[in-house]
């Protein structure tokens, strides 16, 4: 229970130079707490609304003054004075507040910074840590392991530029790690060893993407998984074994017209064809997770997807599901997939994000709590994936200090509580 004392925000800068919302918010008796909100680059058509001032004279119309301003004046309004039983009321308050079905009028990226800061500020009264007062938000058994980390090796479609492949991202999963410790030195190892191959082979230092991941000059993803599966033997590794790999193919990017383009000089491909393309990736290559491998809107193929990879492959979905508890029940009754790609700014509350992840959850479904390309220093990431049990995490690469935060967050959780790694693969 927490009585409202003050609510404001302000206009703060993700990893991209773009303007986020920070809130902080605090309660009778002292207690505060502050969270600042991701944007995301690969975002899918049904996620709530990141409001933007839309003046092309400052920040090239990203500007969230609007966003700050509802969160200093009607939010506040609305919250100020008043107690609320728990995260549900509060959250509530603010979604009948805005009264539009994608948070439009108010913006998400306002009211998930007040979401968010709200249960910081509630961890802090009852001096307990934010990943188990995140676990009293999804009503959770209290947390007994940590995340798996899937950890950006290369990168391509819109984290790059899209001027290399087309396909998103390609993970290494230390898949041998028992502890976060080790996965990230394990990471590191196939890191530099990556590194070292693109200077090798394409005589250039590393470029990177969005999320930290290296972008080599390559055009096809055949090439990625190529030089991801080096660059792990390199390193001294067992691919499959030690560390596997996760693609995110992020697919509704390159589908137009029906027909999925993963090369610019390759006929497109039609949904059949897609599905026994990537069914021959994860032949071939040590995948043990594939994200958005058809487009957000493609859902009689969705099934047949899971049909043929789903033995083998986890079918992730993303911009098929945007952690909206409607979409996820769609995907449940088609059979469309079998993990949650949990990212909380693509609903708005937390709240509806802990309802996405009972339905996940209820279904027999893995989560995966997930970053963005605009992250920021806060850390809050890291508590979610552990009070609501994920059984993986994606931040983004091991450089850059906003992704490097959310480890080092967990590498604290993990001293201070002794939890062991999820085991992975998970049975099937």
């Amino acid at each position: 229970m927490g009585f409202v004392e003050q609510v404001r925000a302000m206009e703060v800068l993700d990893s991209r130079g773009r303007p986020t919302v920070k809130a902080r918010v605090r309660l009778a008796g002292g207690a505060v707490g502050s969270a600042s909100v991701p944007s995301g680059a690969s975002t899918g058509s049904a996620e709530a609304l990141e409001l933007r001032d839309g003046d092309p004279r400052r920040y090239g119309g990203l500007g969230c003054r609007r966003a700050v301003e509802n969160v200093n004046e009607a939010i506040a309004g609305a919250l100020v004075g008043k107690v609320f039983a728990d995260q549900q009321a509060l959250d509530r308050e603010m979604i009948e507040l805005d009264g539009t079905p994608n948070k439009g009028r108010l913006g998400a990226n306002a009211i998930l910074a007040v979401s968010i800061a709200f249960a910081r500020a509630l961890a802090a009264a009852r001096e307990v840590p934010l990943w188990e007062q995140f676990a009293r938000v999804v009503g959770t058994e209290p947390a007994v392991t940590l995340p798996r980390l899937t950890v950006n090796l290369f990168s391509g479609g819109k984290h790059a530029g899209e001027v290399g492949p087309a396909i998103q991202d390609v993970l290494v999963v230390p898949a041998a790690a028992r502890t976060i410790d080790e996965g990230l030195a394990t990471v590191y190892a196939v890191y530099q060893s990556a590194a070292k191959l693109i200077r090798r082979k394409y005589g250039m230092g590393p470029l990177t993407a969005d999320e930290g991941g290296l972008a080599p000059p390559v055009q096809t993803a055949e090439e990625l998984l190529d030089d991801a599966v080096e660059s792990i033997v390199e390193a001294g590794l067992t691919p499959g074994s030690d560390v596997s790999i996760c693609v995110d193919v992020a697919a509704s990017h390159f589908y137009r017209e029906g027909r999925y383009h993963l090369a610019k000089d390759r006929p497109g491909l039609d949904s059949s064809a897609m599905i026994e393309h990537l069914a021959r990736w994860v032949e071939r290559y040590p995948i043990v997770s594939v994200e958005d491998g058809l487009a957000e809107e493609d859902w009689s193929n969705w099934p047949a997807l899971r049909a043929a990879i789903g033995s083998r492959a986890l079918v992730v979905g993303d911009d098929l599901l945007c952690t909206n508890p409607a979409r996820i029940r769609k995907a449940i009754e088609a059979g469309a997939a079998d993990t949650l790609l949990l990212k909380v700014n693509q609903i708005g509350t937390l709240s509806e994000a802990a309802e996405a992840c009972r339905l996940a959850r209820a279904a027999g479904w893995r989560v995966t709590v997930s970053a963005r390309s605009g992250e920021t220093e806060d850390n809050w990431l890291a508590d979610l994936a552990v009070g609501w049990g994920g059984d993986q995490i994606k931040v983004g690469s091991i450089t850059q200090s906003e992704r490097l935060v959310k480890y080092n967050r967990l590498l604290e959780i993990e001293a201070a509580t002794g939890f062991g790694v999820v085991a992975w693969p998970a049975e099937r």
